[in-house]
């Protein structure tokens, strides 16, 4: 067995659902080109991989990294029944193969922007439930043994989630635990969210279709006090200063 074909497993005794899904910081705040379905198989699979050896991050690098995906897993997880779970990981996969990640990071000559693959392997096996998804070697320093600078969360903290724009808002606030802020420009949350063109050309439909949306359900279901501030330049908003903390009446931790 080549190190492409061996499956990587977590080095835990922790149930599925109070593993941890970490990635660097600039993976939480770039653009990450995913839907609901796809960002649920990538946490699974983080979470599968929870406590990886350092040495895998080498591996990874080289040759990427293979993970089990199983529908009785996903279901589980999602509240879904195993045919959706099974078609879920199945498609995903097969689209994970095409989608793009992004990164954005500065330098002292100017910005850095790094895009890639997600996957460049799936191999579906209907008859025992599971999808084996080989994952590209470049994300593995986003993904694997992070020392510093990365997000991280329980799998459960983001599985009842059900909008994709709630879901990259928590992470995004995530990576700026530390300070209880996050303030992007309109640019930055409309590429974190992977907004519409309909939402990056109108502020109103940016507010209504995503922002408060997504604000709602993090104050619901994550437990979480979130402030939104404008920052307007004439007419203009030109940015938004987030101010959140968890709710001491909550029972997640953010």
């Amino acid at each position: 067995m080549n190190k492409l074909e061996k499956l990587h497993k977590a080095n835990t005794d922790k149930a599925l659902p109070d593993r941890s899904v970490s990635m660097s910081n600039a993976l939480s705040r770039g653009a990450q080109g995913l839907n609901l379905s796809q960002k649920r198989v990538i946490a699974l699979a983080m979470a599968s991989t929870d406590s990886i050896a350092s040495k895998m991050l080498i591996e990874g690098q080289v040759s990427g990294w293979k993970v089990r995906l199983t529908a009785a897993d996903y279901a589980a997880t999602f509240e879904v029944d195993s045919d959706t779970a099974y078609n879920q990981i199945k498609d995903s996969s097969r689209s994970l193969l095409k989608c793009l990640w992004r990164t954005v990071e500065p330098t002292k000559k100017g910005e850095v922007i790094t895009e890639g693959p997600w996957a460049i392997l799936a191999q579906y096996r209907k008859g025992e439930g599971c999808v084996d998804l080989t994952f590209s070697p470049h994300i593995a320093p986003h993904l694997l043994a992070l020392r510093k600078h990365f997000t991280t969360y329980q799998l459960k903290q983001a599985a009842a989630l059900r909008s994709i724009y709630a879901w990259r808002l928590f992470e995004c606030l995530k990576s700026w635990e530390s300070t209880g802020v996050w303030s992007p420009t309109i640019e930055e949350f409309q590429k974190a969210m992977n907004a519409p063109a309909s939402s990056v050309a109108n502020f109103k439909d940016l507010r209504r279709r995503i922002l408060e949306p997504a604000i709602k359900e993090l104050r619901e279901k994550e437990n979480l006090l979130i402030e939104c501030e404008q920052k307007t330049r004439g007419r203009k908003v030109v940015g938004l200063v987030l101010r959140f903390t968890p709710d001491p009446q909550g029972s997640l931790p953010l």
